[in-house]
């Protein structure tokens, strides 16, 4: 991040202010991200209006006492006022965060004319939707050339690598320029709308300023009628699918609905499909799911999508060759990236051990009698894992380049198959919740996987991963590390075999767990050491429970 876009504030200068309280919505590379007041007073001054940019540690706010002189802060700009002053009384933008140099401001400065996109308050760059985004396909446009745009108005679908994302406008204007059409690339701050007065608007400047730079600078042109109509039908016929209303459906079913409304219907346990949506074309606000109620909510509502019908696959005539070439997807270009550099960067070794499930298998059956959440054998292996994490530290590490970090927290991972390839969406904190807590939300996370719905922070900061292939009745498997992760475990099936007890052969439950380590930072001891935990707790379930 080297800059923000206000996107809302929710004080205005003269309203008091206590610690706490949310003072911005402030739009970054990456997502749109709630700023609390960490001081009480007075909002006596505010560095740019909602939709302004401002740069980070530049002046955004002054929070002090009524009638306080803040004249020598506001002329110097905030980084250059007087340090102890503003350390009291000045709240600035978001520390800057790791250098990245696919983010640096030279990226969007065009090599012709000086000229910088990232500083024309008209020019909207593709900006940087997931940790390791590097370009976007348009999924779709919701706007075309010559349109009016107001603030928080959605532009445009995108599809990133690990999901479709809405891309909100942060001004108001005309549409101008596209830089991509529906189904193309764009390449991370590249040129991808200019919304304006086209009378007070250089476009061709701004294009050939693209077009220097190598980004992508096609001229948008307006979308046809017979498009545009296809879309609203479908969306319509989404709605009625999922049995919400139309207007808070976008073409592909998905709800459209504000960051921080998003927000408060997760903290508030509320099921955001079911709330009416009041703003631009029914999108969900913030007032609406303060407002909503249950018992407001339709009683036909909450129906789940039917599975649409595969593509039907044409037989090759016999004796004839026959291919079809099928674009890669974002998300499996990142997934051959990642897991290629972790296979040939990471040197595996893998340690694999056979558990006796019997006890597991009677303790499962008495906990879902009085489980609230039905437990799964997956959620019983990610509580013994977290358990063992704690008693391992060495495992819950990542590689780091020049150093190793352990980590103290047990943040897990859990691999979930989608149509276009693989997610793995994080359970933090998994050594301190319960069996039923943890099964509510894999449960959650993997349907928000497959319906595309996770945010960034869903999927950002595991300390470790577990792949299950158990359901596809997998006899043993090796699963490839993921970065920066030390170890990756691979669950498979529970196999009824003869296995031998007190002398005698009788039936049992077995399944065999495989634990893939990075040579760099664990050792076969130490692997070894986790595994006979793991299995440990397993085969007493009691242990994991104290």
């Amino acid at each position: 991040m080297t800059e923000g876009v206000i996107a809302a504030w929710h004080k205005k200068v003269g309203d008091p202010v206590k610690k706490g309280e949310l003072l911005a919505e402030v739009e970054t590379d990456k997502a749109t991200m709630d700023l609390e007041s960490y001081k009480d007073g007075t909002l006596l001054y505010t560095g740019t209006d909602k939709g302004g940019k401002i740069q980070v540690n530049d002046l955004l706010a002054i929070i002090g006492a009524p009638g306080e002189d803040i004249s020598s802060l506001v002329k110097g700009g905030g980084a250059a006022a007087a340090p102890a002053k503003a350390a009291a009384n000045t709240a600035t933008a978001a520390p800057t965060a790791a250098p990245d140099p696919t983010k640096t401001a030279a990226a969007a400065k065009a090599a012709s004319g000086g000229l910088d996109l990232s500083k024309q308050e008209e020019v909207i760059l593709m900006p940087r939707l997931s940790d390791t985004m590097t370009e976007g396909v348009i999924a779709d446009w919701h706007k075309k050339v010559g349109d009016p745009v107001k603030k928080g108005d959605i532009l445009a679908d995108i599809e990133t690598d690990k999901a479709t994302m809405e891309l909100e406008s942060y001004k108001e204007g005309k549409l101008l320029y596209i830089g991509a059409q529906k189904g193309e690339k764009i390449a991370v701050n590249d040129l991808l709308a200019v919304i304006g007065d086209e009378k007070k608007v250089n476009l061709d400047s701004i294009v050939a300023a693209s077009k220097n730079k190598g980004g992508v600078a096609t001229v948008g042109e307006p979308a046809g009628a017979a498009a545009a109509s296809q879309a609203e039908t479908a969306g319509a016929t989404a709605a009625g699918d999922n049995g919400h209303s139309g207007l808070s459906v976008s073409a592909d079913g998905r709800i459209k609905a504000s960051p921080l409304a998003r927000k408060l219907a997760a903290e508030k346990g509320i099921d955001i499909s079911k709330v009416p949506g009041s703003g631009d074309n029914g999108r969900i606000v913030k007032k609406d799911v303060d407002s909503y109620t249950p018992a407001a909510a339709s009683a036909s509502g909450g129906a789940s999508q039917p599975a649409q019908a595969g593509k039907p696959v044409t037989a090759a005539p016999s004796g004839q060759v026959s291919y079809e070439d099928v674009p890669v997807s974002q998300m499996r270009k990142v997934i051959a990236k990642r897991l290629a550099e972790s296979k040939f960067t990471a040197p595996h070794f893998y340690i694999t051990m056979t558990i006796d499930m019997d006890n597991a298998v009677e303790a499962r059956g008495k906990l879902n009698e009085v489980s609230p959440v039905k437990i799964s054998f997956n959620d019983l292996v990610l509580k013994a894992v977290a358990v063992a994490l704690k008693q391992h530290p060495a495992i819950n590490s990542s590689w780091m380049g020049d150093k190793i970090r352990v980590n103290h927290h047990v943040n897990i991972g859990v691999a979930v198959a989608i149509e276009d390839g693989l997610l793995v969406p994080v359970v933090r904190f998994a050594d301190t919740k319960s069996l039923s807590q943890i099964g509510a939300e894999v449960k959650d996370l993997a349907q928000r996987a497959k319906n595309k719905k996770l945010q960034p922070a869903d999927w950002e900061g595991s300390t470790f991963t577990i792949s299950n292939m158990g359901m596809f009745g997998v006899d043993e498997f090796t699963a490839i590390i993921n970065p920066p992760d030390a170890c990756i475990l691979a669950v498979s099936s529970i196999q009824q075999i003869p296995v031998v007890k007190k002398g005698a052969v009788v039936p049992g439950n077995v399944m065999k767990l495989t634990l893939s380590c990075d040579h760099r930072v664990v050792d076969g001891a130490t692997g070894s050491a986790f595994l006979q935990t793991v299995k440990s707790l397993l085969e007493e379930p009691l242990r994991m429970m104290i």
